[in-house]
């Protein structure tokens, strides 16, 4: 698959393509069937592809392609589209299928867990779960519970990346990663010492408490209330730098969808978590890029964050590549600070996520296990490699 940089018109031009406005529009949860059929009519239909395939929206694309008439050219891109949506639509439906083997696996040894994004986030978004490109299967749970977790994963046929002597030792890694082995699929477990990109940490037994249950094709399983999972999807957006329109287009089709948000309670818990203007930026990005509906006072609420104003306009510089070009380390400390609130609260947010290790700090390529303090000082120097410049490795 080409990169969004391969655009013929060359980096710069890229966010002025109409390869790009067309995108925006099929990711707008109200999008503009008429400038979308002008778009199309003008846009290469294989950069199209590509766009849409780097930024995570093929679902969105193929959807919007339903309402446009024209055959697009060259003659069968339509269809590969199409081709490409229905893979990941029966790759979704899979996934599915073990999310109930595997939350009738936990309920039946009474361990609980929630699930978040996935096959919920794409219901309560865009009212399909198969509608929203996902790769793994994300559940939070207690940390004192990692360990029968694992336990049981490993039971159910999953490889689990953090051993159990890891575990034992209270070594924290990004996730708990499983994956299964009969067949490949990812399953991510989340505490709340996992979280890292909360602030404030997560605040687990508050979330498990406001839990609700979403209906799955018949089946019930516990999910995040819809206030708690806003919060969520814009921690993770910000702690990706918003660098792919489908972490954008999640929030405006969620607050699109959820007419009965209670905004008082995701603000209060937003402020409870230090999360505020990571909120504020995704209802930003959201409205500026998508025209993401938003009652007339929250619009106001968030207009009044001039910071997080700057940060959404700095975001959709470097969106359109996809992550291919992210910012460079000074670049990535400033917008972490930015995010974060002041400059108190900023520097003592980077510098907890610059000392805290994950596995990639305490099971480097070498092999060699570090203690938690070895550890902790091998993560700046690996960090500085990896963004130096503001390329990934």
């Amino acid at each position: 698959m080409a990169t969004p940089f391969d655009h013929p018109k060359g980096k710069s031009s890229l966010a002025a393509s109409p390869e790009w406005a067309a995108l925006l529009e099929c990711s707008s949860p109200h999008p503009d069937l008429a400038r979308l059929g002008n778009l199309l009519g003008e846009a290469s239909a294989p950069e199209l592809l590509d766009l849409a395939e780097a930024h995570g929206v093929v679902t969105l694309l193929a959807a919007s392609l339903r309402h446009y008439d024209a055959e697009l050219d060259p003659p069968g891109i339509a269809q590969k589209i199409r081709d490409t949506h229905r893979a990941q639509v029966l790759a979704s439906l899979k996934m599915t299928a073990e999310l109930f083997r595997l939350a009738g696996l936990f309920k039946e040894s009474k361990l609980e867990v929630m699930l978040v994004k996935g096959p919920t986030l794409a219901l309560r978004a865009y009212g399909d779960a198969g509608a929203r490109q996902y790769g793994d299967l994300d559940f939070v749970l207690r940390q004192r519970d990692i360990l029968r977790a694992t336990e049981l994963m490993t039971s159910a046929g999953y490889q689990p990346e953090i051993s159990l002597d890891a575990i034992g030792a209270e070594k924290i890694p990004g996730q708990y990663m499983f994956v299964r082995v009969a067949a490949p699929l990812l399953v991510e477990l989340h505490t709340e010492r996992t979280m890292r990109y909360f602030p404030h940490g997560l605040p687990v037994e508050e979330f498990f408490a406001r839990r609700q249950i979403v209906s799955l094709d018949g089946h019930e399983v516990p999910a995040l209330s819809i206030e708690d999972e806003l919060i969520l999807i814009c921690i993770h957006g910000a702690k990706h730098l918003w660098e792919r329109l489908t972490l954008i287009a999640d929030v405006a089709a969620f607050t699109a969808r959820q007419t009965e948000l209670n905004w008082e309670r995701c603000f209060a818990t937003a402020r409870g978590v230090g999360a505020g203007r990571m909120l504020c930026t995704g209802l930003l990005l959201a409205r500026n890029l998508l025209r993401a509906p938003l009652p007339p006072q929250i619009l106001d609420r968030v207009q009044a964050d001039s910071l997080a104003g700057r940060l959404a306009t700095q975001i959709a510089t470097w969106l359109p590549a996809a992550g291919d070009a992210p910012p460079g380390l000074l670049s990535r400390a400033l917008y972490r600070l930015r995010m974060r609130g002041n400059t108190v609260l900023g520097l003592a947010y980077l510098l907890r996520l610059t000392f805290s290790p994950t596995q990639e700090d305490w099971s480097p390529a070498d092999g060699q296990q570090t203690s938690g303090r070895l550890a902790s000082m091998r993560r700046p120097r690996r960090l500085a490699k990896k963004y130096r410049g503001g390329y990934k490795t």
